[in-house]
């Protein structure tokens, strides 16, 4: 039964391989490694500012994230395969052809993500970190035992959060509106309970508690929050088949009216169908941004007591505007130029329908961010404001230029991912240390402006000539 397990690990590669090349997906743990144990050299200077228990906190949470959008992926690999590959789907999709039960193989596939994502992620990260403390002072950090535990720890959080997204999927594929019920609770508990947390909150993360303080309850702790509700998705898994074609009634031409004759109509409600209709629907906006985002809220609401030279706003707003480039992200998920090769139409049209699409999604973040500056800070509204549209501009322009209509793919070529972040992290630094000044400092970040859509222009015209050579 091993062999199901190796096949899958196998599928992996060949999927990612063949959607970025072999080289560049082989170069992204190794640019982990690099970013990591570069931005480890300035652990000295981290560490005059915020503690070694404050730097092992983001690392768990970080990993406690990446677990969670991992999980979600692989949940929507047999979407995403069918869209892009026409019938073609992953080995866990396929139960009724193989000898063995859905449990099984579901069982290897939440095994394979664990295996096969701590190779790409976990280790590469640990790996620079822990070359990094061979050249600067690390303090607590610099031991060898603590650099072990640190690998175990991390792995841990990441697989609690895998768990709890495989949980909540099977809770959807039950019943879509408990799920959906239980989102908005939890949207508005995090709300209700971010101004009254305290640092010591997040240190209940079982992972980072052990890691702090090495006890026998914590770890068994983890494997619970790991074990339990893996178990329970495998008990209750569903899996539908589907016996009849899907139909809908006819609300392109009525989304068309909505939206008027300016040129790109037909574009974005085609894009709303598409997002409506996918698996997970409008939900997705709920599940994989609005409840992220208010767990990020509450996070910095309570680093905001911790670090009080923070602007708590200032970092969300720049949260904000990285996540919300993730939506450009979700309207080039399943679509490619060549379904429109046939039209008169430009590689640079295609994405101008998409940005459309992309602005009016970003009303979701605009409208929840101004209630949240409202509540917290309304003097400082306006440059919030100001740095979260200029940071979601700033952010889609870079990875129109470099990821054309292909984000979700181009992003994991080693080489465009190590462009994209040398493009926008210093940006992110420089505003956070001038966050500390005050928040009218973001109104220098207007300059971002002309350079974003100078950026926009260069990529329109390099998709356009890149599409020309392909056809």
């Amino acid at each position: 039964m091993f062999d199901i397990f190796k096949s899958m690990i196998k599928e992996e590669w060949r999927m990612h391989s063949s959607l970025f090349g072999h080289s560049g997906f082989a170069l992204f743990p190794v640019f982990i490694f690099l970013f990591t144990f570069f931005v480890s050299l300035v652990l000295p200077v981290f560490r005059e500012i915020v503690t070694d228990a404050q730097i092992a906190l983001g690392m768990h949470y970080i990993f406690l994230l990446a677990g969670g959008m991992v999980g979600a992926f692989g949940l929507m690999g047999r979407e995403f395969m069918n869209r892009r590959f026409g019938q073609a789907s992953l080995i866990a999709y396929s139960s009724r052809v193989l000898p063995v039960s859905e449990r099984f193989i579901f069982a290897n596939f939440l095994g394979k993500d664990v295996v096969y994502y701590f190779i790409l992620y976990i280790l590469p990260f640990v790996a620079g970190f822990a070359l990094a403390v061979k050249f600067v002072p690390a303090g607590n950090f610099g031991a060898s035992a603590i650099l072990l535990t640190l690998l175990l720890t991390l792995s841990l959080s990441f697989m609690i959060g895998i768990s709890a997204i495989f949980f909540l999927s099977t809770v959807y594929a039950h019943s879509g509106k408990i799920l959906l019920l239980c989102l908005f609770a939890a949207s508005f508990l995090l709300l209700h309970i971010s101004g009254n947390l305290n640092q010591g909150t997040f240190y209940s993360l079982p992972s980072l508690s052990f890691f702090l303080v090495p006890s026998e309850n914590q770890l068994l702790l983890s494997g619970v929050l790991i074990l339990v509700p893996s178990a329970l998705s495998l008990i209750f898994l569903k899996i539908d088949f589907p016996q009849a074609q899907k139909s809908f009634s006819n609300s392109f031409s009525k989304l068309c009216r909505y939206l008027g004759s300016y040129r790109y109509a037909a574009f974005v409600a085609k894009d709303s169908l598409d997002l409506k209709r996918s698996e997970g629907g409008l939900g997705k906006i709920i599940f994989s941004f609005v409840l992220p985002l208010l767990l990020v809220w509450t996070l910095l609401s309570a680093l905001g007591k911790v670090i009080p030279a923070l602007s708590t706003l200032t970092l969300f707003a720049l949260v904000l505007g990285v996540l919300s480039s993730s939506m450009y992200n979700w309207l080039t998920e399943y679509d490619i130029f060549s379904s429109y090769a046939f039209l008169p139409l430009k590689a640079s049209d295609m994405i101008k329908s998409k940005l459309n699409s992309y602005l009016i999604l970003n009303l979701v973040p605009l409208v929840i961010f101004t209630l949240l500056t409202l509540k917290k800070d309304p003097l400082s509204l306006i440059p919030s404001l100001l740095l979260f549209l200029t940071i979601s501009l700033y952010m889609v322009s870079v990875l129109v230029y470099l990821t054309g209509l292909s984000p979700s793919i181009n992003l994991y070529n080693g080489k465009t991912f190590a462009l994209y972040m040398l493009s926008v992290m210093p940006l992110l630094m420089l505003n956070i240390i001038l966050s500390m000044f005050g928040p009218y400092y973001a109104l220098v970040d207007l300059l971002l402006i002309p350079v974003a859509l100078y950026i926009l222009g260069k990529g329109f015209r390099k998709w356009d000539r890149n599409e020309c050579r392909c056809f």
